[in-house]
């Protein structure tokens, strides 16, 4: 089992300094304690993630402060941006680390940031894909053709060249037809449990593997890798005390992005439905299921055993969402105590 660090809140809408300090310094720390990567994400126009509008910006200044870490995206929403533009960025990133880049890569959630894109909302999957397979050519050194304003055809070939003759991709994946498509390409995995069991998610994992042998493609060399909320101390009932506020204000903060979800699938839902008391219970009786069985969220002892069930349902690497929490003190302080319970699982 390998470890990362992953960072999807980051409260851009406020105007301070520091606001990266927790992104650089945990890099450090994962770069000098031996986990594998650091993953930013891409959001926009919520301060859910407000801090991460471009992760080729935020990896190619973790690349001047890092040695050993990969620097991945978590993920770049293809349907936004045109696949050239995706290739030379992370073409610039790879130089500049050395060869370190990794790419997580996904369809889009939100309406609202497709006015960065050319395409409808409803194609996002399609065009992920086709995105996928040119930028995976462009990274190779191929040329391609696209075309321009007056509908002429252009021949590409992007620069500068990489480091790396392979870009290591992972695929955002919560459908099992995700899971089988990126078994047939050849992909990584990245996944989560925010909606499913471990079961469930298992019998994913375990369709994506047999898709990865039809397709001739060696499981032993792709990575599934999970997103887990993480906070690790050494007492296990002072963890639970530190998180669990802050973790609802946590989930109540960002409810927007649900509603926008739901407008995205044709639902008619509004929080505005719902008193502050039934809100605040439902967060109550949820974070305290979330926290259990669903998160590294406890001491190492009291994690080791999530780890161990993890790894049994197919998970190599497990990405610690750490930003959750916004204590610079309290969430660097933890992190001796994620790498202890790191050492712990290194056999698992």
């Amino acid at each position: 089992m390998q470890f990362s660090l992953f960072y999807f809140d980051g409260d851009g809408s406020t105007v301070a300094p520091g606001h990266y300090r927790l992104l650089i310094d945990s890099a450090r720390f994962a770069d000098d304690n031996g986990f594998v990567a650091v993953w930013s994400p891409e959001r926009h126009f919520h301060a859910f993630g407000g801090l991460y509008p471009n992760p080729a910006l935020t990896s190619a200044a973790l690349a001047m402060v890092t040695k050993n870490v990969q620097l991945r995206a978590g993920s770049v929403v293809l349907p936004l941006h045109h696949v050239v533009r995706v290739a030379e960025d992370w073409a610039v990133v790879d130089n500049l680390s050395g060869g370190r880049v990794g790419m997580g890569v996904a369809s889009g959630w939100t309406m609202d940031e497709f006015i960065l894109s050319r395409e409808p909302h409803g194609a996002r999957r399609g065009v992920m894909w086709r995105s996928y397979d040119a930028l995976q050519k462009l990274w190779r050194g191929d040329t391609l053709e696209f075309e321009d304003a007056a509908g002429r055809l252009v021949e590409a070939r992007t620069l500068p060249r990489p480091l790396q003759p392979e870009l290591p991709v992972w695929v955002a994946c919560t459908s099992i037809e995700t899971f089988i498509e990126a078994g047939r390409r050849g992909a990584h995995v990245l996944t989560s449990l925010l909606g499913e069991t471990l079961d469930q998610v298992a019998a994913k994992i375990a369709r994506y593997r047999e898709t990865l042998v039809q397709n001739g493609h060696d499981p032993a060399t792709r990575s599934v890798s999970m997103m887990v909320h993480t906070f690790v101390g050494a007492d296990q009932a002072k963890v639970m005390d530190d998180v669990r506020q802050p973790f609802c204000a946590y989930l109540k903060t960002h409810y927007g992005l649900l509603e926008n979800l739901a407008k995205g699938m044709g639902l008619n839902v509004s929080l505005k439905d719902f008193s502050e008391d039934d809100i605040d219970s439902l967060l109550q009786f949820g974070v305290e299921g979330f926290m259990q069985g669903r998160s590294l969220i406890g001491t190492p002892e009291t994690c080791l055993p999530f780890v161990e069930a993890v790894s049994r349902a197919g998970v190599t690497e497990m990405c610690c969402l750490i930003d959750f929490l916004q204590d610079y003190d309290a969430v660097m302080g933890a992190l001796p105590h994620l790498a202890r319970l790191k050492s712990m699982a290194e056999g698992v």
